[in-house]
């Protein structure tokens, strides 16, 4: 066999399966250049943590309008590539979406502020091995991939094709945490260790809640495939729950509720009360009273 002869057959699998190659386009989105963004946004974020060091108060605002100048630029341009994606996008406008969309998400910076310094408190105050937040802050892969879904959210909810999963992919392949960047993370969230957890796009999670490695949040059934899609399929975490490792918690009716522990390797397809303990014999107490009650376990398969 002679080597035209596998270059041949290579070239031909490219016509036969064409919607995995891109041959002829020119137009697309560049997964290097968004991580750059990545870099330079958590630079911002952050500012004399990462990228420049020393940075000194009385020449912050230039670094930053220089910073926030590139962000924008690159920004700007990777947004109107994903528009070719996007079946709703109007050729005659996108150029002017881009740059409106661009300027929306850079407003919303000072907010992702705000949240990521409730998560770096709440995840201080939860971990007895934390020094500082400095140390979550710079080692921490659960702040890092809260992070990225704090920043590819906004991009999400302005309906930006490509980009917000490519941001939230690359932090799930550094970090082993897998959060859609649909999903709707509440303040003062704390994610430990973090290794193996996947939440996904329909979840919604509320403020001061724990979540432990190997978690799911996720579907409880994916075999709908694309006519699930837009549908409420994750669940619901209310305010003040702590889950512990290796628990799923699957379907989007599910809600649990405010105050509770779901414990570890516990499968739960059905809402857990406010203020209850769950343990993998599927059992729950009401935290808040003298009682306790037994739940068949066939309730939770």
């Amino acid at each position: 066999m002679k080597l035209d002869t596998v270059i041949d057959d290579i070239v031909e699998s490219y016509q036969t399966h064409n919607e995995i190659s891109k041959v002829d386009a020119i137009r697309q989105p560049d997964k290097a250049v968004i991580i750059d963004l990545l870099e330079r946004l958590q630079d911002i974020i952050f500012p004399g943590f990462f990228g420049r060091k020393g940075l000194k108060s009385d020449y912050v605002k230039y670094y930053l309008g220089d910073q926030i100048q590139i962000i924008y630029n690159d920004l700007k341009n990777q947004i109107l590539l994903a528009f070719d994606y996007c079946e709703n996008c109007k050729d005659s406008c996108k150029e002017e979406e881009a740059r409106d969309k661009t300027l929306t998400f850079l407003k919303t910076i000072p907010q992702i502020r705000e949240y990521l310094a409730t998560d770096a408190q709440a995840t201080f105050d939860g971990d007895p091995a934390a020094i500082s937040i400095s140390e979550i802050v710079l080692s921490y892969p659960g702040y890092y991939a809260i992070m990225v879904n704090r920043i590819a959210h906004e991009l999400y909810k302005l309906n930006i094709p490509l980009i917000p999963r490519i941001m939230t992919e690359h932090a799930h392949s550094l970090t082993g945490i897998d959060i859609h960047p649909g999903a709707t993370l509440g303040k003062y969230l704390m994610i430990d260790h973090g290794t193996g957890i996947v939440i996904g796009e329909t979840t919604v999670i509320g403020e001061h809640v724990q979540i432990y490695q190997g978690v799911t949040l996720g579907a409880l059934s994916t075999h709908g495939g694309q006519s699930l899609k837009n549908v409420k399929r994750h669940p619901t975490i209310e305010d003040n729950v702590t889950i512990y490792s290796n628990a799923s918690v699957l379907g989007g009716d599910t809600v649990v509720g405010e105050g509770s522990i779901i414990g570890g390797n516990t499968f739960i397809i059905k809402s857990v009360p406010s203020g209850t303990i769950v343990n993998n014999k599927a059992v729950m107490r009401f935290k808040y009273s003298d009682t306790a009650e037994d739940f068949n376990q066939n309730e939770f398969k």
